[in-house]
């Protein structure tokens, strides 16, 4: 597979109590499983099943994904911000390969 990268994109300040709006891209195939090959062989399913984003070590944002989603999945979600820390977001995918990137935060 070619390199995964995942981008994210967090404000770098907000005030307290601000909702924040979270924008994150991963790039994947996301190949379901029920595809051929050009020998007639199915391609094995190969997703990113999980997606976990912290701010400052509790979770708040986690989903559960299917071969229903798209290639290089997009996700926009919001949170508020309540301290200036860091925010860390993991993928994984069905060969357990762990995915994550970080960003920080100011709170003011």
């Amino acid at each position: 597979m070619a390199t995964v990268k995942p981008r994210v994109r967090v404000p770098t300040t907000a005030k307290k109590g601000e909702i924040i709006e979270i924008k994150t891209l991963i790039s994947h195939r996301m190949e379901s499983g029920q595809r051929l090959d050009e020998s007639g062989k199915k391609i094995p399913r190969d997703i990113i099943k999980k997606f976990i984003c912290t701010y400052n070590d509790e979770v708040v944002f986690e989903a559960d994904w299917h071969p229903a989603i798209a290639a290089n999945p997009y996700l926009s979600f919001s949170t508020v911000a309540t301290e200036s820390g860091e925010l860390v977001f993991t993928w994984v995918d069905d060969a357990e390969q762990v995915y994550f990137t970080t960003s920080h935060i100011t709170v003011e």
